[in-house]
């Protein structure tokens, strides 16, 4: 039972949802699927890379020691193809990328070699070596090529495909499932009752899961009762490994998630001191993770960002999301903060030699529109007064 009596910091939330946590299972999954996903073991060079000595640039192939001369061209070598050796006393033309010719160590690039009726004039003072890729210069067979854990961006699967991986294994996507609560809430494109308004959450955090690597197992709208959210929550918890609410976890007579959660699992902390964001929810029920965050939907961006990214992370073993990096900002705005944290939406633009932080004016834990532009989230110290040009730490939001 979490202690309801005091508002927990940041990081004690943070060290409940690392508590037990540990990767999902390992899956294969096809090179072109694989982008963003997390590595489940470490891979190794199958062969060297490049595979052969090759030319770095179009130009002619020879040795060295025969610059300063004319050389009869004795062969065109084309990438992809197989060179023959290179006959003594001559050049081969070549192309980027084709295979150096045995017996040739350099390429002297095409516009520094005079083409004559009786052969090329080659420059003297060629070094050996000199444009040539070496077989291995990249990576060499056994060799690691990337870690276990690590995020596959677009460069990764390029180096794994010039690999040959065709496959690769990642850990399991993290099941979600999101619940909503609130009978005032419509979808776009339906009509609206007076009272009524739009689920903007529902669009927001979808969004925001499957960037942080979630796989969407069901978004359900769940009636305001009692009995509605834990049967909601009942069935969800045998489907997902996570399930993430929005509303309902405040202390109002119809806030029911919090109450149906304890009578089917655990509540394991309730309330923080940080400002949005105030009631965030964290519990199980059985394996199934539990985040329930605020209905306001300031409140919801902020929560997903600083507890849903490292949740997901650490279910995809992936250290980089464990934390939002952060740089330090030049404050371009004025605030003063009472007893809680205050995670202010900022616009961070490089002013040439820092980072200046442009914070929305209305900071209102409703005001969506706040998050729009916000690239960081000033991290602002109770009980602080932040003047214009005063130095403040920002939380990056990077997925």
């Amino acid at each position: 039972m979490a202690d309801g009596g005091r508002l927990h910091t940041p990081q004690e939330a943070l060290d409940s949802l690392s508590r037990g946590l540990a990767p999902l299972a390992c899956e294969w999954v096809a090179l072109e699927v694989a982008g963003d996903r997390v590595l489940a073991q470490t891979l190794h060079a199958r062969h060297d890379t490049p595979p052969f000595d090759n030319s770095a640039m179009d130009g002619y192939a020879l040795r060295a020691a025969d610059s300063g001369k004319v050389l009869p061209v004795s062969q065109r070598i084309m990438a992809g193809q197989q060179a023959l050796p290179l006959e003594a006393g001559t050049c081969a033309r070549i192309f980027t990328g084709a295979p150096l010719p045995e017996g040739a160590d350099s390429v002297i690039m095409q516009e520094e070699v005079d083409v004559r009726d009786d052969g090329a004039f080659i420059p003297a003072g060629l070094a050996a070596g000199n444009s040539v890729r070496l077989k291995g210069r990249e990576i060499t067979t056994g060799t690691e090529l990337i870690a276990q854990g690590t995020r596959l961006n677009s460069a990764a699967l390029g180096f794994l495909a010039g690999q040959g991986f065709d496959q690769v294994p990642v850990y399991r996507k993290p099941r979600v499932g999101l619940l909503f609560t609130g009978d005032e809430l419509k979808l776009p494109g339906e009509s609206l009752a007076p009272g009524q308004i739009y689920n903007g959450n529902r669009f927001m955090l979808m969004d925001l899961l499957v960037r942080f690597g979630a796989e969407l197992s069901l978004v359900e709208q769940v009636p305001d009762t009692l009995d509605a959210m834990t049967q909601a929550l009942d069935r969800a918890s045998r489907q997902v490994d996570v399930i993430v609410t929005t509303g309902g976890v405040s202390v109002g007579d119809a806030d029911y998630v919090r109450r149906a959660l304890e009578s089917l699992g655990e509540l394991d902390l309730w309330r923080l001191s940080i400002r949005p964001g105030k009631p965030l929810a964290l519990g199980h029920i059985d394996q199934c993770r539990f985040v329930g965050l605020a209905g306001n939907p300031v409140s919801s961006f902020v929560g997903a960002w600083l507890f849903l990214r490292p949740l997901l992370g650490g279910l995809q073993g992936c250290k980089e999301m464990h934390v939002l990096p952060e740089v330090t900002a030049q404050a371009d705005f004025e605030t003063e903060t009472a007893g809680r944290d205050h995670y202010m939406r900022v616009t961070l633009q490089w002013d040439g030699d820092s980072y200046r932080a442009y914070a929305f004016e209305d900071q209102d834990s409703s005001i969506l529109r706040s998050c729009v532009t916000a690239n960081a989230l000033a991290v602002i110290k109770a009980h602080s007064k932040i003047m214009p040009g005063e130095r403040v730490r920002c939380l990056l939001l990077v997925s």
